[in-house]
């Protein structure tokens, strides 16, 4: 894939802005600081792209594990790396927040924009969960839940990129979920417009129980971030191998229980919920 696609539209990912990463991130760090947050495991990550780093997504409908990861990733890389975060459409689609993502490198989420990034040599963030992990109820906070999803592992096998996981955990005690609302969103006709596939109930301050699209003001839990060791698909298979179901679905077996497995050892050294 050259810089522009094939119909000479521009590149993928041409929106982001090294210079205004500069500028707003110090009013990032402050909002992450919040959350007294610790970053580990960068001596494990490529010294450049392409990669697809992908991670469970906790913290309702403000998540915290995003600003986490990328101001620590500017701190140690610098802004001039070229990663990208892939975000949900109705995010994206928002008055004045889409083209402020764009300039700070948020992609609308799908197999174009994001095969062009890694294609390009560039740094991807996935959270393959999406909605449906990132309200998963508290009970599961410490659990990996993508829900089956897999095109993520498709993406990797099909680009030939080596996959970096990182776990967080804390993200999830910044409210309480109660409820997914699955059952809801499969009924109602705006959800299906909108590519939701949950209407989530939470417990948060200033307004206790709320529907999951009205924010709460986040608890400040302890976030613990960890990026694990790449693995090395293309090592073992070729592009092809995106079309094998049997292949697609061990590699999902093996990147899930790795990223359970490490966040059952940052769970454990969590004494409280919320206070760390």
């Amino acid at each position: 894939m050259t810089d522009e696609d094939q119909d000479g539209s521009e590149e993928v990912g041409a929106a982001r802005d090294p210079a205004f990463l500069r500028t707003v991130r110090p009013i990032l760090e402050l909002y992450s600081s919040y959350f007294r947050p610790e970053v580990r495991g960068f001596e494990r990550v490529p010294e450049h792209g392409p990669m697809l780093v992908v991670g469970n997504h906790s913290g309702g409908q403000l998540p915290p594990d995003v600003p986490i990861l990328l101001t620590a990733w500017w701190r140690e890389r610098g802004e001039d790396d070229p990663i990208y975060t892939l975000m949900h459409s109705l995010f994206m689609s928002l008055p004045g927040v889409g083209q402020t993502m764009s300039r700070a490198g948020g992609l609308e989420a799908g197999p174009h924009q994001a095969e062009g990034v890694l294609r390009n040599g560039g740094i991807l963030i996935d959270f393959p969960g999406g909605d449906h992990e990132v309200f998963r109820p508290w009970s599961e906070r410490n659990t990996i839940d993508f829900g089956g999803r897999t095109g993520f592992i498709r993406l990797a096998l099909r680009t030939q990129v080596p996959v970096v996981p990182f776990v967080s955990v804390g993200a999830h005690e910044t409210l309480v979920v109660l409820s997914r609302g699955e059952w809801l969103a499969k009924r109602l006709w705006i959800a299906k417009k909108l590519r939701v596939s949950v209407v989530p109930l939470v417990l948060g301050p200033p307004f206790g129980i709320v529907p999951g699209g009205i924010p709460t003001f986040p608890l400040p839990a302890k976030v613990t971030t960890e990026l694990l060791d790449p693995i090395d698909w293309p090592a073992r298979y070729g592009p092809e191998a995106a079309d094998d179901d049997e292949i697609v679905q061990a590699c999902y077996d093996e990147l899930t229980e790795a990223m359970q497995t490490a966040m059952d050892r940052l769970a454990a050294e969590r004494k409280y919920p919320i206070i760390g």
